[in-house]
């Protein structure tokens, strides 16, 4: 059932990754998108493909299977159903340490006025500046549990102080940009696959495929924490530097997201969430499981915000310009309202223990 389930994802994922190609202003059909991602023959549509339209594919398929991993660890290992890389400011410390590095370390550079100019010229720099800033944020986290013991709930209020910080210091960086440079940061910190290469899926692809190896190896392990750190102890398992190594390989994985395409929330909550209602908390499959439903949700909402306006003047034929809105909007509208719903359940099963 779980097996066949996943499978089943798996299939649905290649389908819709060979469709979404087709999608936008300029039509081309599923066997000719197919031929030419197969076959890149110098046409017209294999121009599209190849350097607009697979890239961003790519990109939403490995940043999904990003947050959602790294949200299923996240929420393993610190036992609270409400931890992320958004809900708890990684996110966030990410983007203002990418920031750093684009505007500051020189990692990157502003072409133009365009919202779309952000170059980075230095993926290493950025990535690193991003994953420094990540690692002090699920640092405070990790030592606020260890010192304090605080509740799962204060855990996420933590995560919410966090982002303040954080985006206090990335406002300071807006403010004392040029206009140019300020227009980008704006754009980049909604969530946008637009501006991904080639070279960069790679590197994600690299650090994702060394992040779920590590993952998968320790999904015993996972399972047995699940149980509690003392039986997991007891079973032979080192509770603490699992837990730090699996935050840091989730914060390394939000770096890397989050310097090229920018901030997308509640990917890492929601799919696991979703996970486990299907097939329950065996780490074999949540692993798996939460990589494939994350990348899904991800490439559905890019392909609606880059085609809502087609697709609200195909409902109501309002004759509304093209338009596009960032990933990111649209996670965030998703997962808002589930954020609400997993606390206020967790306040009511509290009152009712």
């Amino acid at each position: 059932m779980r097996t066949a389930l996943l499978s089943a994802m798996l299939a649905a994922m290649a389908l819709l990754m060979i469709y979404f190609t087709t999608v936008g202003p300029y039509q081309i059909s599923f066997w000719d998108s197919l031929r030419a991602i197969l076959d890149n023959d110098g046409s017209t549509e294999a121009t599209i493909i190849w350097n607009l339209r697979l890239p961003r594919v790519v990109a939403a398929v490995l940043v999904g299977a990003a947050m959602g991993v790294a949200g299923a660890i996240m929420q393993c290992v610190l036992r609270n159903p409400l931890a992320s890389p958004f809900t708890l400011g990684v996110s966030n410390a990410a983007a203002f340490g990418a920031a750093v590095g684009i505007l500051l370390l020189e990692g990157g550079i502003v072409l133009g006025q365009s919202v779309t100019t952000i170059l980075i010229t230095n993926p290493y720099v950025v990535t690193g500046s991003a994953f420094l800033m990540a690692l002090v944020a699920i640092g405070t986290i990790v030592l606020l549990v260890r010192v304090t013991r605080i509740s799962p709930e204060a855990i996420v209020l933590t995560g919410v102080a966090i982002s303040s910080v954080f985006g206090a210091g990335l406002a300071a960086l807006q403010y004392f940009s040029n206009e140019s440079a300020l227009a980008n940061i704006v754009h980049w910190q909604f969530g946008d696959l637009g501006k991904i290469n080639w070279d960069q899926n790679l590197i994600l692809l690299a650090v994702l495929a060394a992040a779920a190896l590590f993952f998968f190896l320790k999904r015993w392990d996972f399972n047995a924490m699940d149980a509690g750190d003392e039986m997991a102890s007891g079973l032979g398992v080192n509770t603490d530097m699992l837990r730090i190594a699996s935050l840091v390989m989730a914060s390394l994985l939000t770096a890397v997201a989050v310097s090229f395409v920018g901030v997308i929330g509640f990917i890492g909550l929601l799919a696991p969430h979703v996970i486990r209602r299907l097939i329950g908390n065996d780490h074999r499959f949540l692993i798996p499981g939460s990589m494939l439903l994350g990348s899904l949700i991800l490439l559905v909402s890019d392909t609606v915000g880059r085609n809502v306006g087609d697709m609200l003047n195909w409902f109501f034929a309002s004759g509304l310009p093209s338009f596009v809105i960032p990933v990111g909007i649209i996670t965030s509208f998703i997962g808002g309202p589930l954020f609400i719903y997993i606390l206020v359940r967790g306040y009511r099963n509290v009152d009712q223990g």
